[in-house]
């Protein structure tokens, strides 16, 4: 009877030991947000505030090009290179600088038809597309360069999208910014009076910001032999949103 008791106290003192010894792999982990260690203090009020402001674009950004077919390579590459000289040079005429146009992509590549009767593909030439994007600065011209890039691109010319926004956003993102601490600190303090608690400092910032261009598409696609119209391509800039985001934490007392 003493050996059953021995050996059972005897197990239950190395249960006990290995359980011990076990207990640091069951510590809690840290608490992270996105991929950042957050403080293992969590009291405190998190907010989130939003500062937009309304501005008028003072930049357009124009998407173009030329696209030629051929039967050879060196054909269709001819005759892209003679048409974008000539947009590029009616861009310079016009006040655009070298340095706000930039080759966006440039590309070379084979057409083919399906010939049922063969069960085969036939090469039939070669397509050759060069597009840019261009900076206008001055916005109020946007329609009458694309009117006058039309017209000595011809037949080649393409031109994708047109897309506003300002040239420095920095004094706009300062504004939201100020509007979107004072969006937080709004909402913390109307939760500390509703909860009855003293609101404390800020513990804790964080920001991300955006800046979204309203797009303005124009598309042409392939030009026919029919003359271009006479009316000038009518632009409107309209209006975009510079908006800043950040969340905030306080502490409360």
């Amino acid at each position: 009877m003493n050996k059953k008791i021995l050996l059972i106290t005897v197990s239950l003192l190395i249960i006990l030991a290995i359980g011990a010894s076990g207990c640091d792999s069951f510590s809690p982990p840290s608490r992270t947000t996105s991929g950042s260690v957050i403080s293992s203090q969590s009291t405190g009020i998190w907010v989130h505030g939003e500062g937009k402001v309304t501005v008028v674009p003072d930049i357009a950004v124009l998407t173009l090009g030329v696209e030629a077919q051929a039967d050879t390579v060196d054909q269709a590459q001819n005759e892209a290179s003679t048409a974008m000289n000539a947009v590029v040079s009616e861009l310079d005429s016009r006040g655009v600088a070298d340095k706000d146009i930039q080759t966006r992509y440039f590309r070379i590549y084979p057409v083919r038809n399906w010939v049922p009767e063969r069960g085969e593909e036939e090469l039939v030439g070669y397509r050759v597309t060069n597009m840019v994007t261009v900076k206008i600065r001055k916005v109020e011209d946007t329609g009458t360069i694309i009117d006058a890039v039309a017209r000595v691109g011809g037949d080649y010319i393409r031109i994708d999208n047109i897309s506003f926004t300002v040239d420095d956003p920095s004094p706009y993102q300062k504004e939201a910014r100020e509007k979107a601490l004072a969006d937080a600190y709004e909402k913390a303090r109307q939760i500390a009076d509703t909860a009855g608690v003293r609101l404390g400092e800020p513990t804790y910032i964080s920001e991300s910001g955006s800046d979204y261009p309203i797009p303005r598409q124009v598309t042409y696609g392939m030009a026919v032999p029919a003359p271009m119209p006479e009316a000038a391509v009518s632009i409107s800039p309209g209006e975009t949103e510079i908006t800043i985001l950040v969340q905030v934490a306080y502490s409360i007392n």
